[in-house]
């Protein structure tokens, strides 16, 4: 995929010329005529480099670089400053305010591109260092999932994070993986999400560790997160597999633990994540036919390449109800060991969402914590014997 460069200049003749001599070298362009809207499509298109005026009327590219620089999405893109200045003091308040790299007016085809060259080239290059840096140990990932929506996986897992982050203080990424499913914004106050869908709608090779570090959301649990959006309509982008293989790729490389809030079923791509996690975590409720599809979902995974062994099962009992099945009877029809069983607790779920957190930090010693934390150091216990 071509390198996309945004070009911010109000000189309409500059803006044609030049990105005509760069469309010729095979780079994909973007276009912005002042600072403002340059700003407005940095933040949305994140391009690899942007080709900045200095004198622009309104808004000069000095500011312009000054708030591309505050904002976190994109204060690692390179900035090429263009301009008619050629003054000494001119190209080191360019330096100072964050830019990279400084043209004069009229500039050779060949000298642009150089630069230009030399700048991807030099970001590619500090961008794969830091990854071998920080990926030198790659993360501990688990995958949770059941054979259907409705039985508490988002819950489960955000509250799994929060419990390994309690137990080891190491950095902890949650990760809602189907778009147009997700709840934990909602639940966290964090609504409107569109990270993940961004990153599925790019190209494999735009998915950058930077760019995923960027996205994750710090929350008060500690834990950091990657949130599915809310609208229904995004779920076709669930067919994006290499995309799904590129962020959990950097997501393995950025923190400790990884946990995939990957919903239900085993659509292609959890079909293509699973056998690379370290650990399954499954989720089931005590009811007859939920159990024979579990059942058939280890199945699956067994034949997939998931090791049996890896495979933890959490039966949620969601609701108090004797038409639940006891955990005794629900392993025994569903052959494979019950790690965790979580007992019924609705009041608690509902104040988690009122304080917008997990659950097992509203009652840190409550039997809900108690049981997450059974979970948390079952999988913290697989990670030390190297399962």
């Amino acid at each position: 995929m071509a390198e996309k460069i945004l070009i911010v200049d109000d000189d309409v003749d500059t803006l044609r010329l030049v990105g005509l001599m760069l469309q010729r070298q095979g780079y994909q362009i973007s276009a912005a005529t002042n600072g403002q809207q340059g700003l407005g499509k940095a933040v949305e298109e994140l391009p690899d480099l942007i080709l900045l005026d200095v004198m622009m009327p309104d808004m000069d590219g000095y500011e312009v670089t000054r708030q591309l620089r505050q904002n976190s999405l994109t204060a690692g893109i390179p900035i090429l400053m263009f301009t008619a200045k050629t003054q000494l003091d001119d190209k080191v308040t360019g330096f100072e305010v964050g830019a990279d790299d400084y043209l004069t007016k009229p500039t050779h085809p060949s000298e642009l591109q150089a630069h230009v060259k030399a700048l991807l080239t030099r970001t590619a290059s500090r961008e794969k260092k830091s990854t071998v840096e920080e990926g030198s140990q790659r993360a501990y990932t688990i995958g949770v999932l059941a054979v259907r929506g409705g039985l508490g996986v988002s819950t489960i897992s955000m509250n799994l994070a929060a419990g390994l982050f309690s137990r080891t203080q190491a950095e902890v990424a949650l990760a809602e993986m189907v778009p147009g499913k997700g709840t934990l914004g909602l639940d966290l106050g964090l609504a409107g999400q569109k990270a993940l869908v961004k990153f599925l709608s790019s190209a494999p090779s735009e998915i950058t560790r930077e760019r995923v570090k960027i996205a994750l959301i710090p929350h008060i649990s500690g834990v950091k997160l990657l949130l599915a959006s809310d609208h229904p309509s995004d779920v076709h982008l669930i067919s994006q597999v290499a995309q799904y293989e590129a962020i959990f790729e950097k997501l393995a490389a950025l923190t400790r633990y990884v946990v995939l809030d990957l919903d239900s079923g085993l659509p292609p791509f959890s079909q293509k994540l699973l056998p690379e996690c370290d650990d399954t975590v499954i989720v089931l409720e005590g009811v007859p036919n939920t159990i024979l599809h579990t059942k058939a979902l280890i199945e699956d995974l067994v034949k997939l390449g998931v090791k049996k062994e890896r495979i933890s099962v959490a039966l949620n009992n969601r609701v108090r109800s004797d038409t639940q099945l006891p955990a005794t009877v629900v392993q025994d029809k569903l052959g494979h060991p019950i790690t965790v069983t979580l007992t019924p607790a609705p009041e608690l779920l509902t104040q988690a969402t009122r304080m917008q957190t997990a659950a097992i930090l509203c009652q840190p010693d409550g039997v809900t914590s108690k049981q997450i934390m059974k979970l948390a150091d079952h999988l913290i216990q697989n990670e030390a014997v190297g399962k």
